[in-house]
């Protein structure tokens, strides 16, 4: 086994400490990482505290990883030593499925194996990002390509995937009008992404605190939806809505802004159900849809996407015994837009 060090969290409540955890020694087709940023996450926040169920501890989070190849496997053909890569939210999948097949390895029929919290085919729970080292089969890794610095890259492994995956899966492009529910790290990439594949972009947030900000990264329209006159405004005017808020909304309302045979998707994952009245849909064959992160494959063209666009997530850069402060201002809303963890700093006291 190989001994990393990480910051886990031993309780819903935390706090986070250093410790020590074990991964795995180098399987055949295994790479081993070394691990330069992590970002954080709202799912991080969401798992460790238990709100998508049950959960060991102690646990390392984090599914947004970037760093440098430090060792492979004997049988390993697409890394060497020295190679900038990412891992996302996932590192395996049954990989026999027709969706794995497909490479769309997210909707693994018999379920993928998280990059945290989950029982990998070696029967150890896996641990993230919070950490120096990780272990993972080299089908899992993606390249990041030479234009994305690493810092920025970490945050593309869920909230770029995430975004961008729906996106080109339901035509973002010019011609379509697109808008984007929250402006957070997830919204904020969604904006960028929008924007580069040609869509007018509209930001529905609740105030208009950050309207400089997503004028300046995209969009070409910013609307407050604490204002009831927005909703009326913009009734019908959509083709497409993506909503990332990990909270829970009236989706009843924003279905009403989508025009005829537009889509609603969410990306957000709020604890709480949400609640969906049919004849908000059935009246102009509006569809209520949901999309997770993207397969392996799709990562690495959402990827090379971004560094041909020159698409970069805000980021603000935190030490790893800052992590409890930043999940408290994530809750508060308190970032612009995403925290990443410089884990060269691990160890600090």
């Amino acid at each position: 086994m190989i001994t990393v060090q990480a910051r886990a969290t031993f309780g819903p409540e935390g706090p986070f400490k250093l410790t020590s955890i074990e991964r795995r020694d180098l399987q055949p087709h295994d790479v081993l990482i070394e691990i330069k940023y992590a970002g954080i996450c709202h799912s991080d926040i969401h798992t460790a505290r238990g709100e998508w169920g049950p959960v060991q501890y102690p646990l390392v989070p984090g599914h947004e990883i970037a760093g440098i190849v430090a060792e492979v496997g004997s049988e390993v053909t697409k890394y060497a030593v020295g190679d900038r890569v990412g891992v996302g939210c996932m590192v395996d999948s049954c990989r026999e499925c027709e969706n794995c097949r497909k490479g769309e390895e997210q909707y693994c029929l018999k379920g993928n194996t998280g990059t945290y919290a989950a029982i990998d085919r070696y029967g150890q729970y896996t641990q993230g990002g919070y950490s120096t080292r990780i272990v993972v089969t080299e089908d899992f890794v993606v390249r990041i390509p030479d234009g994305i610095e690493l810092d920025v890259a970490a945050p593309l492994l869920c909230a770029g995937i995430t975004t961008y995956s729906p996106l080109r899966h339901w035509g973002a492009a010019p011609g379509k009008k697109v808008a984007v529910v929250g402006f957070g790290g997830l919204g904020h990439m969604a904006v960028k992404l929008a924007h580069a594949m040609g869509a007018e972009v509209t930001v529905l947030s609740q105030t208009l605190s950050k309207k400089e900000d997503g004028l300046r990264l995209g969009a070409d329209r910013y609307y407050a939806t604490s204002d009831p006159e927005t909703f009326k405004k913009l009734a019908g005017s959509f083709d497409l809505i993506v909503n990332t808020v990990s909270a829970k909304i009236d989706i009843n309302a924003y279905l009403s802004l989508l025009g005829l045979g537009g889509t609603l998707v969410n990306v957000g994952a709020p604890a709480e159900p949400l609640e969906v009245n049919v004849f908000s849909l059935i009246g102009h064959r509006r569809s209520f849809a949901g999309s997770m992160i993207g397969g392996i494959r799709e990562t690495q063209e959402m990827l090379d996407f971004c560094a041909e666009h020159r698409i970069a997530p805000e980021i603000e850069v935190i030490s790893a015994n800052r992590i409890d402060e930043a999940w408290e201002r994530v809750l508060a809303s308190d970032v612009r837009y995403r925290f990443v963890i410089d884990i060269g700093t691990m160890e600090q006291p």
